[in-house]
Order: structure tokens, then C-alpha cells, then sequence
């Protein structure tokens, strides 16, 4: 999934600050290292990108920023959803702008684990159709994967997901990744996803930016502290037990 021929219609090349950005140095999410980053230098974005690092490093803040100044609701949902419970999201998406692919398609759909019940309770709603899928009566994981299977994940777009693997057992993470590559094998279609699980951090291909302290640093998978942490863990789980408090 190369991303050096800038031709490609993809709908997001480069994420950058805005010239009319407010944004300032000392003011959250701009004190975040990853962020600072982006403000000051920009960050171009693959076919297929994955986002992973510990809580508090700005993961979330970053995709639901790209998300939303793409033209997503921050809660969720396509170009046309206008649905909001209570306005949480950070400023951050006012002070960048995204280049775009020359041609590349304006659709797009945003799927985050927190806020997902209320996304289905919007589709219920304002069904699209006839045959919507009544995503409450399935289980989490259930409802997660029959919304990829569904139209609003068919042709170009852009599809960003923040920490899908919530809910979902090891199989079906599996099954994730899996529909993840069918997703990107098609000409126009980019993914943005956050996560916290190595498995979803394996999608072949994806460039993997590790956010810490530090700023962004681009990974190969097998170099991810998150896999050396789980790989540990389940060599030897006493070595992490052992400091727990109980």
C-alpha cells in the first residue's frame, strides 16, 4: 500500500495546521507531543494508517480531529450524519486542514467504539432504507462487523475507526483485520484506525505511527511495545501480577 505516488485518489494525503488555526502552543491537545507535531509539521497519511500508544497520548483526539474536519460527526456516522448527545471533542479539528487526492471521493464513515450505541440508536431513528439492520439487537461485535458488511463501507471513501477492537474477542478481531483488507484492496478507499490491539496494529501493509511522550515515530509491527507487552504477559503473567495492588 504504497503512499508515494501523490495521483492516488486518496480523499486524505496530508494532515496539517490550518492558517486560520486558534490552536495555541500551551493549550490542550496542543501540549500532547504528537499533536505538537502535527501542528508544527504536518503528517501524511497512507492508504491505510494505524495509530497505536498508551492512554493520554493524543490517539483518539487525533483521529476524531481528521474525522471531523473531514466533514464526520465526531460521534460517529457518514458525511450526512448530524446526530450529537454531548459535545466532548476537542478543538483540535479547527486549527488543521487535509489535503486531499486530486479526484478522490468525498464519502466517508467514522466508527468509534464509545459511542456507538448512540450511533445505532440514530440509525434505528433515521433508517437509510428498507432492510436496515436493527444493530441493538445484536452483540456489540455482532453489530460492529454487520455494519462493515454494510453499503456505508462498499466503494471510495475514507473510514476511520477509534479503538474498534473494543468488544470484539480475538476471532473476531481477526475477522476485523480481514474485512479491513478487503476494504483497502479497493482502488480510492483509505482507513484511519486507532487501536490498542496488536492484532488490529497486524493489518498488512498499514504504515503504524506509535504516539508517545516523545511525539510520532513510524513502527514495523514486530517492533511495537504493545506486542512486546502482550507477548510478555502471556510468557510469564506473574511478572506483571506480582505489582498489582489487590
Amino acid at each position: 500500500m504504497g503512499d508515494d505516488d501523490w495521483t492516488a485518489p486518496l480523499p486524505v494525503r496530508r494532515v496539517r495546521r490550518s492558517e486560520d488555526a486558534t490552536l495555541s502552543d500551551g493549550q490542550w491537545p496542543a501540549t500532547l507531543a504528537p499533536v505538537a507535531q502535527v501542528l508544527r509539521h504536518g503528517l501524511d497519511l497512507a492508504q491505510a494508517t494505524v495509530v497505536v500508544g498508551e492512554n493520554g497520548t493524543g490517539k483518539s483526539t487525533f483521529v476524531e480531529a481528521v474525522a471531523t474536519a473531514y466533514g464526520l460527526s465526531p460521534e460517529g456516522g457518514s458525511t450526512g450524519a448530524h446526530h450529537s448527545t454531548r459535545v466532548s471533542e476537542s478543538s483540535l479539528a479547527e486549527s488543521i486542514s487535509l489535503l486531499r487526492g486530486p479526484g478522490a471521493s468525498r464519502w466517508g464513515y467514522f466508527l468509534r467504539a464509545e459511542t456507538m450505541h448512540g450511533l445505532f440508536t440514530y440509525l434505528e431513528d433515521n433508517p437509510s432504507g428498507r432492510g436496515e439492520t436493527r444493530f441493538h439487537e445484536l452483540s456489540h461485535g455482532e453489530s460492529f462487523l454487520a455494519m462493515l458488511n454494510s453499503n456505508r463501507f462498499t466503494g471510495e471513501g475514507f473510514f476511520v475507526m477509534d479503538e474498534p477492537e473494543a468488544g470484539l474477542s480475538f476471532t473476531a478481531q481477526l475477522a476485523l483485520v480481514g474485512a479491513l483488507l478487503q476494504l483497502v484492496s479497493q482502488p480510492g478507499v483509505q482507513v484511519l484506525i486507532a487501536t490498542h490491539s496488536p492484532v488490529v496494529a497486524s493489518l498488512p501493509g498499514a504504515t503504524i505511527l506509535e504516539f508517545d511522550d516523545e511525539g510520532i515515530h513510524e513502527r514495523a509491527w514486530e517492533d511495537l511495545d504493545v506486542l512486546e507487552h502482550h507477548r510478555r504477559f502471556l510468557e510469564a503473567p506473574e511478572r506483571y501480577l506480582r505489582h498489582l495492588r489487590y
